[in-house]
């Protein structure tokens, strides 16, 4: 049992450098705020936001969850907060553990290989999961912006299988008995979805050099894009939609907050790229909370603008930006957003992606997953076959999902990775309390213990599916473990010192 919680030597982990073995150095932190920035403000302020605002409720319009409603400014200041005491103790780590494994690298260094084997397992949800939530709200968006050439998809090509099943719209709900069929079944697949996916894996093959650069090209159309919401939206403000300001109290606040968490996981995906940046230990502070911060203060503005343009019962759909100009009677102005939005996805859809095949590969080093899992493209330096692997069923998953499924999925495992690094920094406090740290969480007593509280706590607010899921998620993990891991792990094979 000693073994499974031996802890990884940060030497080892600080080892791969850039060498034959290990990931190029190529971003500096402007990369890193611009990856922070392309991978928060996406399918959270473009898509989940509008369900933050109005609440969710099942097919029978049951209540799911309680919105925020105009209060939902509150949500992102207790969310920017929460995540703003976990970003300081991935900033510390991460600058000790230059490293492309982010949370499962610092658990490992810290509280074991078990924990670490937990939380790489757990990642996967908050990459690969979030990413079919993503890829989904990206083909809404892309099917209103062809619209506006005058194309009309046909609605059994642009509808996933599940969307069809827990929609509340009888239209789409519909859709299960009028599509085509194939061997009985219902033909309803999200094409755009699937096709995006397919797209951004093969400019991540090219190398991570170039995909920085398409994710900044980007960050600067979707700034654009809000910054025109933004500007046409203030005039369009009638003080009477914040009236009642928060409808269902703090319990709104609370479980909008927990919907819409899943837009502010960009800044643990930045530490991912650790092994390819230039000076980590200044870069990465610098691109973990200059992002953060960034990002929050954009969500507060348009969500204030947001809410005050239209009521928010309104916003329950999966284009609420482009849908409140719509409704404002700004129609092309919101044809123009809905292309910012399909440009903003398409980043937060690279950053993801770039994400989950490196902690596949810095799993799989360390002898945890196969070997091929670590295989590194010796043209391009990027992990390719994780890189591929990833695409394929993550556009699958798109092809036929559900992205208000698979936010749940999403914030959970995000929440608990936040909550396991903000440990993991006290306990190396405790362990090695002479190491050199580039970066030092201030009042780390107070910072690290408030940041797993706070994680946990807006954990409790997401629907109790959403727990089932991540238990039986976990427990195939430790199924995985105990039948590949722990026989194959490097550490295991290296006597105790």
């Amino acid at each position: 049992m000693s073994q499974a919680f031996r802890r990884k030597p940060i030497a080892d982990l600080t080892a791969h450098d850039g060498s034959t073995t290990g990931l190029r150095r190529v971003l500096g932190a402007g990369d890193l705020v611009m990856l922070a920035i392309g991978a928060v403000i996406g399918a959270g302020i473009f898509g989940a936001i509008g369900t933050a605002a109005a609440g969710q409720t099942d097919p029978s319009g049951a209540i799911i969850r309680y919105g925020a409603g105009p209060a939902l400014v509150f949500s992102f200041l207790l969310l920017g907060a929460a995540c703003a005491l976990a970003a300081l103790c991935y900033a510390e780590l991460a600058a000790m553990i230059p490293q492309a494994g982010s949370a499962y690298a610092y658990a490992y260094a810290t509280l074991g290989e078990f924990v670490a084997w937990i939380i790489g397992w757990d990642l996967i949800l908050e990459y690969a999961v979030g990413n079919v939530a993503v890829a989904i709200s990206w083909g809404d968006y892309f099917t209103t912006l062809l619209r506006g050439f005058g194309i009309d998809l046909p609605a059994f090509l642009t509808t996933g299988y599940r969307t069809a099943v827990l929609s509340s719209n009888p239209a789409v709900h519909g859709l299960i008995d009028t599509a085509p069929r194939l061997m009985g079944l219902p033909v309803l697949v999200n094409l755009p979805a699937f096709g995006i996916v397919a797209f951004i894996t093969w400019l991540l093959l090219r190398g991570a050099r170039e995909s920085a650069s398409a994710n900044n090209v980007m960050v600067v159309v979707k700034l654009l894009a809000l910054g025109l919401f933004v500007a046409v939206g203030t005039g369009a403000i009638n003080p009477a939609n914040y009236e009642p300001f928060a409808p269902n109290g703090f319990t709104g606040i609370h479980q909008g907050a927990a919907i819409v968490f899943f837009a502010y996981i960009g800044f643990d995906a930045i530490s991912t790229a650790a092994e390819e940046t230039t000076n980590p230990q200044r870069n990465l502070p610098i691109g973990i909370l200059g992002g953060l911060a960034v990002c929050t203060l954009i969500y507060v503005i348009v969500g204030a603008v947001l809410t005050g343009m239209v009521p928010y019962q309104q916003l329950a759909v999966a284009d609420p930006l482009a849908r409140a100009l719509e409704i404002a009677g700004f129609t092309t102005v919101g044809w123009i957003v809905a292309l910012g939005a399909a440009v903003s996805m398409t980043a937060v859809l690279l950053v993801f992606q770039y994400g989950q095949p490196r902690i596949f590969f810095a799993m799989a080093r360390d002898g945890l997953l196969p070997k091929w899992a670590a295989t590194i493209n010796p043209k391009t330096r990027v992990p390719s076959t994780t890189t591929t692997i990833t695409g394929v069923a993550v556009a699958l998953a798109a092809a036929v999902g559900d992205a208000a499924e698979t936010y749940d999925l999403t914030n959970i495992g995000t929440l608990f990775a936040f909550a396991i690094v903000a440990i993991g920094v006290v306990v190396l406090r405790v362990v090695e309390p002479d190491r050199p740290r580039p970066f030092r969480v201030p009042l780390v007593w107070a910072v690290g213990p408030l940041g797993a509280a706070a994680c946990a706590f807006i954990m409790i607010g997401l629907p109790r599916q959403a727990w089932e899921r991540f238990g039986l998620w976990l427990l195939l993990g430790l199924v995985v473990y105990l039948g590949y891991g722990i026989r194959h792990s490097r550490l295991r094979q290296t006597p105790v010192a």
